[in-house]
């Protein structure tokens, strides 16, 4: 197994031990912690896919993997975020929705032998989604009154446009991909 292929296995064993900090108050830096832990699964999703193509370690295993542990990361904080009340679930319903449409779509496109590759757009819609958990993670504290240093009435403006417009990227960059990708999974070959 290769060294971006466990970066990807790392992501994905820190989802439930971000979930733990975030829902559980086990330190009264709790939140603080949970923010750590998003921001170093975000730092891996980077630099796998960099070390992947930089020195051809390109695999079945990555190409399934990786998207699927961006996935978990980044649903499993809004389906928390949802429970403690931070984001309503209709926009966590869409984000989702979308999520498992367009592993649907790569899977038929990969049936036929196509591959599809993330675009700009998407990418775009993955930090603002990740950079909205980040905000809402370390923002946490405030609401709750705990004694860690939450930021402010001021940063809730920002997170919520942060929500909305990762909402907005998520709408786009889903219109995008079916657009771009039409002939490969036209309805005629099914």
């Amino acid at each position: 197994m290769n060294i971006a292929n466990k970066l990807t296995i790392l992501r994905i064993i820190l989802v439930p031990v971000y979930i733990l900090f975030l829902l559980v108050d086990i330190s009264k830096y709790h939140f603080c912690i949970a923010t750590l832990i998003f921001v170093i699964a975000s730092l891996t999703d980077m630099l796998d896919g960099k070390l992947a193509r930089k020195y051809h370690l390109v695999s079945d295993f990555g190409k399934f993997a990786d998207p699927l542990a961006d996935k978990l990361l980044v649903l499993s904080a809004m389906i928390c975020f949802v429970q403690l009340g931070f984001m309503p679930a209709w926009i966590c319903i869409i984000i989702t929705a979308r999520e498992i449409a367009i592993s649907g779509l790569r899977l038929v496109c990969s049936g036929k032998g196509v591959v599809v590759a993330a675009s700009k757009l998407g990418k775009f819609k993955t930090v603002t989604q990740m950079a909205f958990i980040i905000l809402t993670t370390l923002n946490l504290p405030f609401y709750f009154g705990a004694s860690a240093p939450g930021f402010c009435k001021g940063v809730e403006i920002f997170r919520i446009i942060l929500m909305y417009l990762a909402l907005l990227m998520t709408i786009v960059s889903f219109v995008d991909y079916v657009i771009k990708n039409k002939d490969a999974f036209s309805m005629k070959d099914m």
